[in-house]
């Protein structure tokens, strides 16, 4: 999928400018800013509904960047990914009924970035 590779360049450059140390709301901002500046349709705590597995609808979750209406990015700025995190986003691939997901940690010294896909 091209589009993970745009966020996951411009994902590395943003970690090399500001490096590790910032809140996530900094490295979502710079991230939502960067990929808008290439001309990629990028929404910020967007909300999702989130569908039950006979289709009721539970609520919404805010994903912290929705990019071209079909990859959902969780930000993180912690000293590494967890379990907790992964199961975090597969959860959220899983009820929002979307296929593909990227985990970005910004807060270890070295960027770190999955990506998961469900079908």
């Amino acid at each position: 999928m091209e589009l993970t590779g745009i966020v996951r360049e411009t994902s590395f450059a943003i970690h090399k400018y500001f490096k590790n140390g910032f809140l996530e709301k900094i490295y979502e901002m710079a991230l939502f800013y960067r990929l808008q500046k290439q001309g990629i349709k990028v929404k910020r705590q967007h909300p999702i509904k989130v569908f039950d597995e006979d289709g009721t609808l539970l609520g919404d979750y805010y994903a912290d960047l929705f990019i071209e209406d079909r990859l959902i990015v969780e930000i993180k700025a912690c000293s590494t990914i967890v379990d907790e995190h992964v199961a975090q986003l597969l959860g959220y691939l899983k009820a929002s009924k979307i296929e593909h997901g990227l985990l970005i940690n910004f807060g270890a010294p070295k960027l770190q970035i999955k990506k998961y896909i469900l079908n």
